[in-house]
């Protein structure tokens, strides 16, 4: 496929010299007569529908230097050189310092023009490479790990979910892994070259919101000294991440609702409409038609997000997968170079397995990881589990684990509590009496009565 050249002068003659010279060495170009048809152009193009830009300085209206910053912050990888018949060096510093790839002084050679636009069109092109292989990188990076039923049918739902455009609410406990669901499903999708913008809606101050959603104009409130892209502007073509959206207050709801149904919003301070195409994932950890029967979340922007909903388990109820989270927990430290490898005893991965995990994944890496920091033998064994976690298993008896009748229970426990002690003592039948204030003779007789064995 060929490279394609934009080429913006408001001379005609230009125009057409130069587009049949590019044309001659196999490039496809566009044309514009001035920055404001150029930008109308760009905005109706994909971000990578051109390699880069021939684009003169001294225009009527719009000039190149202003073209040049509204390209830079809307399409940051178009390759821009500049043209200018009234070419200076403050001028020339002033275009590279604002992101020009070069500059040119009319009249034009066209020689120069081939060997500096071949230039750009191969570092652009290595630079794409890198962001493939980033690309690739992040997309491992975010790896969803498991083999149990309950994420097989989460990884499946991404699958059907990620090549269509349909907006996608998921739905879970802190620490299931939404970030992750999210970005496997950008990285998976047609949007997958453009951007994955994120916002934590429960992060962000009332009073700021709406200015991170949709950007603000220079001079629109105190403090305001720039212009600001919002994550509306920063998303466009790409995907755009809500996360914990059930915190997002009803009087932001109803703005954001307005954007989502028309595609396009108004930056804080400003006038001017943008158009912009955005795929939206939202998550939260809230049960949101509970949150709309109390009147905290707003029903037509529930059933607007709410096209494809993915359900994540927490890690108790796919307890299966915890053997494989752990050694990817442990390899990532390893590979990174600041741990040695470490290995978990199988009595150490039981109490883990067992543990009921409300923090979830995000609980359980931070556990390995601190196991790894404070460990110093290669094996992390059940006495290097966090006593929290082994003193939570001894208390989580299922139900069905307990006799039935209460006069079995309590002889359950008296057994259990009396050989307890005994070890304790290391058998020693008149120490383990006088601890538990009984009897020496009353103890022998619960000693016979439990059938316990004490070791002669």
């Amino acid at each position: 496929m060929s490279d394609r050249i934009l080429i913006v002068d408001d001379e005609v003659s230009i125009l057409s010299t130069l587009s049949d010279v590019l044309k001659d060495e196999s490039f496809e170009t566009e044309l514009a007569e001035s920055a404001e048809e150029a930008m109308k152009i760009l905005m109706n193009s994909d971000a990578h529908d051109f390699q880069a830009a021939l684009v003169d300085i001294w225009m009527p209206g719009v000039d190149g230097i202003e073209f040049l910053d509204w390209t830079k912050r809307r399409f940051p990888k178009l390759q821009v050189i500049m043209m200018s018949g009234h070419g200076t060096i403050e001028t020339a510093v002033k275009a590279t310092k604002k992101g020009a790839y070069d500059f040119i002084e009319k009249p034009l050679s066209l020689e120069i023009v081939l060997i500096k636009l071949n230039h750009a069109l191969k570092e652009s092109a290595l630079e794409r490479e890198n962001e493939e292989l980033r690309r690739a990188q992040r997309s491992e990076d975010y790896e969803i790990i498991g083999k149990s039923p309950e994420i097989k049918s989460v990884l499946e739902q991404i699958s059907m979910a990620a090549p269509s455009d349909g907006w996608v609410m998921i739905n879970g406990e802190n620490g299931t892994g939404k970030e992750l669901v999210a970005r496997q499903i950008h990285y998976q999708s047609l949007r997958r070259e453009k951007p994955f913008i994120e916002l934590n809606c429960a992060a962000i101050p009332e009073e700021m919101i709406e200015s991170e959603l949709f950007g603000h104009e220079k001079g629109a409130f105190p403090g305001a000294i720039n212009q600001k892209l919002g994550k509306f502007d920063q998303a466009n073509r790409g995907t755009l991440f809500l996360d914990e959206i059930g915190d997002m207050s009803l009087k932001t709801q109803s703005k954001i609702l307005r954007v989502l149904q028309e595609q396009r919003f108004e930056r804080v301070g400003g006038s001017d409409l943008f158009e912009v195409d955005i795929r939206i994932i939202a998550a939260s950890n809230k049960n949101l038609q509970e949150e709309i029967a109390q009147g905290n979340f707003r029903e037509d922007l529930f059933y607007r997000l709410n096209v494809i909903p993915i359900d994540l388990p927490p890690l108790k109820d796919r307890k299966e997968d915890i053997p494989n989270l752990i050694d990817y927990f442990l390899k990532q430290l390893s590979e990174a170079g600041l741990y040695p490898n470490k290995k978990i005893s199988s009595a150490a991965l039981n109490s883990l397995m067992a543990y009921h995990w409300p923090g979830n994944i995000r609980e359980l890496k931070n556990i390995v990881e601190r196991m790894v920091i404070m460990v110093k033998s290669p094996v992390i064994s059940l006495d290097h589990v966090p006593p929290v976690i082994r003193m939570a298993n001894k208390e989580m008896l299922q139900v069905d684990e307990f006799p039935t009748r209460l006069k079995d229970a309590r002889e359950s426990f008296e057994k259990q509590f009396i050989q307890s002690m005994l070890k304790k003592n290391r058998w020693n039948i008149s120490k383990t009496a006088e601890m538990i204030q009984v009897e020496r003779s009353n103890l022998y007789r619960k000693i016979k009565q439990h059938n316990i064995a004490v070791p002669k």
